[in-house]
């Protein structure tokens, strides 16, 4: 959103389809969509690229946020660090290229608590009860520490969005506070 071009800027996009339906191809190309950025890690995370360190799963609002879920089966190489770089380099050119677009690394588990956990970060996370449906859906209920609870949820909803998209589960977020007082019994209102 907001973006301007002239003639002759480079751009960087992901290339969605090549149509040759009349006597002039069309290429139609993408900033907004979630591979333009597993392929930016790819360019700039040598880990990534030789298959040291996988993408597990992408989330992305283009233009203000993304989460990108990764991990690594070698023991010895720390995955977000190796997305992260030395002092933040190369996730400063991958974030360059996005035009300042915020993006949070965080490390999968294939432990849903731990995914679920690791994905609403940087928010501290105190309890995840996990609950399927009846249609199959997954649901996950997180609860927080008060002062926790603006920064889980995000502004509008980016967070807790975003985490839901990433890990596959829908994500409901209560204060402590708020869990304490649900499990209180109703006050019935009579008097005796």
């Amino acid at each position: 959103p907001g973006d301007s071009y002239r003639v002759g800027n480079r751009v960087r996009v992901y290339v969605l389809e090549l149509r040759d339906s009349g006597r002039v191809p069309q290429i139609i190309v993408s900033q907004a969509h979630p591979e333009l950025v597993r392929e930016l890690f790819e360019l700039y995370v040598p880990e990534i690229e030789d298959g040291t360190v996988e993408i597990r799963s992408i989330a992305r609002e283009a233009g203000y946020r993304t989460k990108i879920a990764v991990h690594s089966e070698d023991a010895d190489v720390d995955p977000v660090g190796a997305c992260i770089g030395t002092r933040g380099v190369r996730i400063q050119n991958v974030v360059a290229e996005l035009r300042n677009e915020k993006i949070d690394v965080i490390r999968f588990s294939g432990d849903p608590v731990d995914y679920i956990s690791n994905a609403l970060s940087p928010a501290r996370i105190e309890t995840v009860a996990l609950y399927e449906d009846e249609g199959g859906g997954k649901r996950a209920e997180v609860i927080v520490p008060d002062d926790q609870l603006s920064l889980a949820i995000g502004r509008g909803g980016q967070n807790v969005r975003l985490a839901a998209k990433l890990t596959g589960w829908k994500i409901d977020i209560k204060s402590k506070s708020q869990a304490d007082g649900s499990f209180k019994p109703a006050d019935s209102g009579a008097k005796r």
